[in-house]
């Protein structure tokens, strides 16, 4: 059975640079690292920059990678610190940008700050496991289909399929889709995973049996082979639990600003 998890970042990925704002804000934490035309780049601003520039833990970070960060932090900081950075600072534009980038880091940091203080209850993870195993899918199919672009060409494949023809040898011959060297395969699928039309033509077959008519959907025309089909046995709870507390953060985030929302309209 497949559950549906939401994300729980509730904003986008900050880009590299976008701390920058506000680190320069900020009284200085660690060591001074260099100094660019007066102004000091603090360690702890560093470290910042190669989080979000490369993809290993700091403690993994090479020295010779770290010098290269370092000379496009440097880099960064003789551009900023240039006469002309004083006044297209003051440009409009690029101070809404700079609003936008520090306001963006100041919440991307109170919703991790949410999500790592909010505590989830045993009950709490029972009631979302519960409530997303009645809302998957409560069958799964097993088929196979013949894809082609008009109705008289799925029409005429149905008719030698009525004279005894092999659907697999067909879907190999005649299919447009991926699957036809695999015999029109798709393999096991819930109902939510097609679309409608073949959704509902797939449900509307016993086991073993093929459409009589032509389906149609945006891809073009189907003869579709239902072979098997199943009542899946949910997944336990333990094997999706973080997934179901990220759920009930994400839910209990969401009431949170919609709490903040109400406050700020008052």
């Amino acid at each position: 059975m497949r559950l549906v998890f939401n994300s729980t970042k509730p904003f986008p990925l900050i880009a590299a640079c976008a701390f920058l704002t506000l680190a320069s804000s900020m009284e200085a934490r660690g060591d001074t690292v260099v100094t660019v035309n007066g102004e000091p780049i603090d360690s702890s601003v560093l470290d910042v920059y190669m989080e979000n520039r490369i993809d290993k833990p700091l403690a993994q970070v090479t020295e010779e990678e770290r010098q290269v960060l370092l000379s496009e932090l440097t880099d960064i900081y003789l551009l900023s610190t240039q006469e002309s950075a004083e006044a297209l600072e003051k440009d409009p534009r690029i101070a809404a940008q700079i609003e936008l980038q520090t306001r963006g880091v100041l919440a991307q940091a109170v919703a991790a700050e949410f999500f790592a203080s909010s505590a989830v209850t045993d009950e709490e993870i029972q009631a979302e496991y519960t409530e997303q195993v009645v809302q998957a899918p409560r069958i799964q199919f097993k088929a196979r289909h013949i894809l082609v672009p008009t109705q008289g060409v799925a029409t005429d494949i149905i008719g030698r399929l009525d004279e005894g023809a092999d659907f697999q040898e067909l879907a190999k011959e005649k299919s447009t889709d991926s699957s036809g060297p695999n015999g029109g395969d798709l393999g096991w699928f819930s109902p939510d995973r097609m679309v409608k039309p073949f959704a509902d033509a797939v449900a509307a077959l016993e086991d073993g049996k093929y459409t009589t008519s032509p389906v149609q959907t945006e891809f073009g025309w189907h003869v579709i082979l239902r072979e098997e089909s199943r009542q899946p046995e949910p997944p336990t709870m333990e094997s999706v639990r973080d997934a179901l507390v990220q759920n009930v953060q994400q839910r209990k985030f969401q009431a949170h600003l919609e709490e903040l929302r109400s406050d700020a309209a008052d």
